[in-house]
């Protein structure tokens, strides 16, 4: 499958949403927002993130069709990545090959990212792109209305 990066069009917005609310991934994904299902609070949320000139966010294309999203946010020296790709696309490298290519459009560091201790496969594509783990901590998830463990993982070159 051919991975592209590309900005992020008015049309990706249903996608994005549609797999926001997907159970399954909301569960793995742990750290969402409260009510993903509140449409205003999501086109709130888009807008907020795509006028930002702090925010790199890219809509991540598989063969052609929007299959997630990838972003770097935050503040200098503690920016961090963020990546959703479609659960019918899971495990076949999308998320990889979407975070290289992020990676290397975005070449400041060290950045960080952060993954639900339980989430294996995220954990990998983090590892896979160079992130080690620095530390732990506890946080409440959303997803999983509990404080679960969490790792935060470090990429410093």
């Amino acid at each position: 499958m051919d991975i592209a990066l590309r900005p992020v069009h008015d049309s990706d917005l249903p996608v994005f949403y549609r797999q926001l609310n997907d159970p399954e991934a909301l569960r793995m994904a742990a750290f969402t927002p409260e009510d993903p299902a509140d449409r205003d609070r999501f086109d709130s949320h888009w807008t907020r993130i795509r006028s930002s000139p702090e925010v790199v966010v890219r809509t991540v294309l598989g063969d052609g069709d929007v299959v997630g999203h990838a972003a770097v946010y935050g503040e200098a020296g503690e920016r961090e990545v963020t990546y959703w790709v479609d659960r019918a696309h899971w495990g076949k490298g999308i998320a990889t090959a979407a975070l290289r290519t992020l990676l290397s459009e975005v070449g400041e560091r060290p950045l960080y990212a952060r993954v639900a201790a339980d989430n294996a496969g995220s954990r990998r594509v983090l590892e896979r792109c160079g992130f080690e783990v620095s530390g732990r901590a506890a946080a409440y998830a959303p997803a999983r209305g509990a404080e679960i463990d969490e790792l935060v993982l470090a990429l410093d070159r």
